[in-house]
């Protein structure tokens, strides 16, 4: 990957430009590339900016937090908690459609691809963008997280009125560079089920973004 190969959605190739120039994006290219070729790489690698490529830079309302792609068969989609029409639904992922049923009222779709919320302006991204198929956290800590960091604090600086939800630990220290004066910011325990009978069900995130929406005269997104 050359900074004129990326294939990303344009306006985040022209708002994340300055990274793609900078020497820990070469060495990540490089480290990714190197993957593909010698192992099985998960997501499908046109899938790696999917998050980006669905939802563009102006039109973020709502970002979620993840951390790492799904290691498994078929599972990632390069939509954090997504994974592809008609694949098992994960644990953590079933979780978030209980409370969406409990907050809401409504029956959610049981399509896990929720490619459907990204058109909506939901930016679901995870903090490592690839990962070795059966290895969790193989790819972490060769510069995917920077790269990330960079496209949170750049939709930080230079919109308003979104609303950050942080499921977990790992997600809320990654927001730690979100103006809250600016933005919505929602935290709570991660919907895994180890934890998300601490404060996850019941924290109500689907119903608090849109309030926070249509207070801001945004539109509301369809959390199905």
């Amino acid at each position: 990957m050359t900074p004129k190969s990326i294939r990303i959605e344009s306006s985040w190739k022209e708002a994340l430009k300055d990274e793609f120039e900078k020497p820990y994006f070469t060495e990540l290219a490089g480290f990714v590339k190197e993957q593909y070729k010698s192992a099985k790489v998960f997501p499908p690698p046109k899938d790696i900016f999917r998050a980006f490529d669905l939802c563009p830079f102006d039109k973020v309302k709502v970002v979620i937090l993840g951390q790492d792609p799904y290691h498994g068969e078929r599972q990632a989609n390069g939509l954090c908690f997504a994974v592809h029409e008609a694949v098992p639904l994960p644990p953590s992922l079933k979780n978030i459609f209980k409370e969406i049923e409990s907050d809401l009222g409504v029956k959610p779709n049981r399509n896990g691809d929720l490619s459907r919320w990204a058109k909506q302006g939901v930016l679901l991204l995870n903090a490592t963008l690839t990962v070795r198929a059966s290895s969790p956290g193989s790819h972490q800590k060769k510069g995917w997280e920077e790269f990330t960091d960079a496209a949170i604090r750049k939709l930080s600086e230079e919109r308003e009125h979104i609303v950050f939800i942080l499921w977990g630990n790992y997600a809320k220290n990654k927001g730690a560079v979100i103006d809250r004066s600016k933005h919505y910011v929602l935290e709570s325990p991660h919907p895994s089920p180890f934890s998300a009978d601490s404060g996850f069900f019941g924290s109500k995130p689907f119903s608090k973004a849109n309030e926070y929406l249509k207070e801001k005269g945004l539109g509301e997104i369809e959390w199905r």
